[in-house]
């Protein structure tokens, strides 16, 4: 008689293993080429507009630049954006956009050009993927958008890293008097001396 019931279980348990695990798979490939996530924001690339959205849901903009077949944004993919704590930070405080290098999706940069994707990097001195420009809070006026960004990361880093600009960045650390390589140095000290360190 408990036979079923032990099937049951059984079937319920493998059910919720499955489910529990598609949270951490990596990120699908688009027909770019490029990794996407299902928590990037979608929008119409432009960038003064997205800066105020970002606003308006308490958050950030980050625009991300990367290309296909980079090894270096999968990794990001794969390894960091994967990682709970990392894409938890992000997905609470930043609304992300993704661009591609070689693109030629319509942007529109916060002085009012109209660009392509591709021209937009060349413009803002994009030249290596993956590249992170972390937008103001409010929209500068007749300024483009990589002379007003307050935090630029070319390349994909180790978790500490690159959690480390996204936190600096929140907590407006580009306002203060420590560097983000001081800050950096300071939590890494800090989670080392409490036995966080993970890497």
């Amino acid at each position: 008689m408990g036979f079923p019931w032990r099937i049951s279980i059984l079937v319920a348990g493998l059910a919720l293993a499955i489910l529990g695990g598609a949270g951490s798979a990596s990120a699908t490939v688009g027909e770019d080429g490029l990794h996407k996530e299902d928590w990037f924001s979608l929008t119409f690339k432009d960038v003064g507009e997205d800066i105020k959205a970002a606003k308006e849901a308490h958050k950030r903009l980050v625009l991300v630049f990367e290309q296909r077949g980079c090894i270096y944004c999968a990794k990001m993919h794969e390894t960091l954006l994967t990682d709970p704590e990392v894409r938890d930070f992000i997905k609470a405080n930043f609304m992300v956009v993704q661009y591609n290098l070689f693109g030629d999706e319509e942007v529109v940069d916060t002085d009012g050009e109209v660009l392509t994707e591709k021209t937009a990097a060349r413009k803002w001195g994009v030249v290596f993927t993956p590249t992170l420009l972390f937008m103001p809070e409010s929209v500068p006026e007749a300024a483009s958008a990589s002379s007003v960004a307050v935090a630029t990361m070319p390349g994909a880093f180790g978790k500490w890293t690159f959690l480390n600009m996204f936190r600096w960045v929140h907590e407006k650390g580009y306002e203060g008097e420590e560097h983000f390589q001081k800050y950096h140095a300071r939590i890494i000290a800090e989670l080392r001396a409490a036995g966080k360190l993970e890497e």
